[in-house]
């Protein structure tokens, strides 16, 4: 309405509006009849006139005469008429708003549960670690259950395709009964060796079937399939050895021969030969002096396979440094036996703390054919002084010490953190990822005199050493250090005793001793219970 008054003070507006229409400020612009002298009939004022309006009758007057009264209508009822249909459209609109405001007020309908396929995982192992229950319980991202499907090599086929994957057949017998089942895995735990020198023990064939069939695993097929000859895997040892150099990574020195034929030289005796590939001692020979080295080259010659030989270390412990995930341990075994092989009969087992020495090791041949998530290196000690690695084993390892409970559950988060990377692309960190872990040897509770048989014979190694202490040095066995004489009443230290008297007279002590003492008795037995069950053999 500004506007119109504005241009109505305008006197060049008002000089051009058409005859006939008059504009009334207080109620808006209202056109008006046409008004003149002419002859109503004629044609000009016929076209001037509205056609919506209608007609008039001729004033009496002349042209500037007072105008009559306004029809109804114009431009304040279109103006009225707008108003009102913006009027229904902000109602419409502010209803429609709080229809949706009760829509979501009220309880959404429950949405139903998706689902979802399970993860097949084959574990392939023996019967005597019941994997399904390491996994029980446990899913991909909270979304995935897990079917564990375990069996050995023997047990099993498979058919590979290359668009569909691979197909296992299982045919094994469980409580008497035999099971026959099909699936399609997801993911592999390779547990047991894939190929040995004895006979029915190569599923070479089996590897390669998974990985034709595209199936991630724990080791990679590609490390499994390396692993299934020993002088294939010394030889990436031995570029270690020349990379890091003799002090950083001592490893043992070794002649390979292809076959027999070339089995000439004579070594330095006594020498240890070992025959094609093989496992926990077979295969093994101590030769001691050249004609029995010539009677080895005849059974190598009789085998038709190829032989390493290595200097024969004395050996006053073995070491195994293990590296699962991010978590490592190491072990101290000696042989109470007196066999030369330490895994042989019967043996003590000790875990002692790492060193930067040992996870070296570790992680250097951790980083093997395209990497090991499960591993373990094997050294000697000699009496010299010296340490000597000897081998490196894959995911096939077997467990160890009294940690074997952890080493699994170890496992099995391996393989879940794994199977999430690979199966659905969501990589979720081990807890010990940020920093490694070390499981540190247990410390002996109770104020009891009596020691288990491994601390009574050779004292416990040395738990932690300083900067310039060599780790054969740290580790070196030593007597337990005497208790500090506080008078004349201090007992004499008892004389060291070797392992195998030690472990007799510990137990017949607690047989003979003081019947009353009832604490001390459980806590002696406790710990020959403990010293009992680290005597293994692989």
């Amino acid at each position: 309405m500004n506007y119109l008054r504005r241009r109505l003070s305008d006197s060049s507006f008002v000089a051009n509006l058409p005859n006939g229409y008059m504009m009334d400020l207080q109620s808006g612009p209202r056109p008006t009849p046409p008004s003149s002298t002419s002859n109503p009939a004629s044609p000009a004022t016929e076209r001037r006139s509205p056609p919506s309006l209608p007609p008039q009758a001729p004033a009496s007057g002349s042209a500037s005469g007072p105008a009559p009264t306004p029809t109804p209508g114009g431009f304040l009822s279109s103006f009225s008429s707008v108003v009102k249909t913006a009027q229904l459209a902000q109602n419409a609109a502010a209803a429609a708003k709080a229809s949706a405001a009760v829509a979501e007020a009220a309880p959404a309908a429950p949405a139903k549960p998706v689902i979802r396929k399970p993860k097949i995982l084959l574990v392939i192992d023996d019967l005597h670690t019941d994997w399904a229950k390491y996994f029980r319980g446990k899913k991909l991202n909270g979304e995935y259950d897990i079917r564990v499907e375990q069996a050995e090599f023997s047990e099993i086929n498979l058919a590979s395709y290359m668009n569909t994957g691979c197909m296992i057949d299982m045919q094994a017998i469980r409580g008497g009964t035999k099971v026959v089942r099909s699936f399609k895995p997801d993911f592999v735990l390779i547990r047991q060796h894939a190929y040995s020198m004895t006979p029915g023990e190569d599923f070479r064939s089996l590897v390669i079937g998974l990985q034709y069939g595209g199936v991630a695993s724990i080791n990679s097929l590609l490390s499994i399939y390396n692993f299934c000859s020993k002088p294939w895997v010394f030889s990436h040892m031995i570029k270690l050895y020349h990379s890091l150099g003799p002090e950083k990574f001592p490893l043992n020195e070794q002649t390979f021969y292809p076959n027999h034929t070339q089995m000439v030289l004579t070594p330095t005796f006594p020498v240890v030969v070992k025959m094609g590939h093989a496992h926990a001692g077979i295969g093994k020979i101590k030769v001691e002096n050249e004609l029995d080295f010539q009677d080895i080259t005849s059974v190598v010659a009789l085998a038709r396979t190829y032989a390493t030989s290595e200097p024969y270390v004395l050996s006053k412990y073995d070491i195994r440094i293990q590296k699962i995930g991010n978590n490592y341990k190491a072990y101290m075994r000696t042989s109470i036996s007196g066999n030369w092989k330490a895994n042989t009969g019967s043996a003590m087992l000790e875990q002692i703390a790492m060193t930067d020495r040992y996870r070296l090791w570790v992680d250097s041949c951790a980083e093997m054919f395209g990497g090991l998530d499960i591993c373990a290196v094997k050294a000697v000690h000699g009496k010299d002084g010296n340490d000597y690695i000897i081998e490196v084993m894959d995911s096939s390892m077997p467990l160890i010490g009294e940690h074997v409970e952890e080493d699994r559950q170890l496992i099995t988060d391996l393989v879940i953190n794994k199977m999430c990377s690979v199966l659905l692309g969501i990589n979720t960190p081990q807890p010990s990822a940020v920093k490694p872990q070390t499981t540190q040897p247990r410390r002996a509770q109770g104020g009891h005199r009596s020691v288990s048989p491994s601390q009574s014979a050779q004292g416990s190694p040395q738990r932690a050493r300083s900067a310039n202490t060599s780790p054969s040095q740290a580790f070196q066995p030593g007597p337990i250090p005497p208790p500090a004489a506080t008078g004349p009443g201090s007992q004499k230290q008892p004389p060291q005793l070797n392992k195998s008297q030690s472990l007799t007279n510990t137990f017949t002590e607690t047989l003979k001793g003081n019947t009353t003492d009832d604490e001390a008795k459980a806590e002696t037995i406790r710990s020959l219970r403990q010293s009992f069950a680290s005597l293994f053999s692989d």
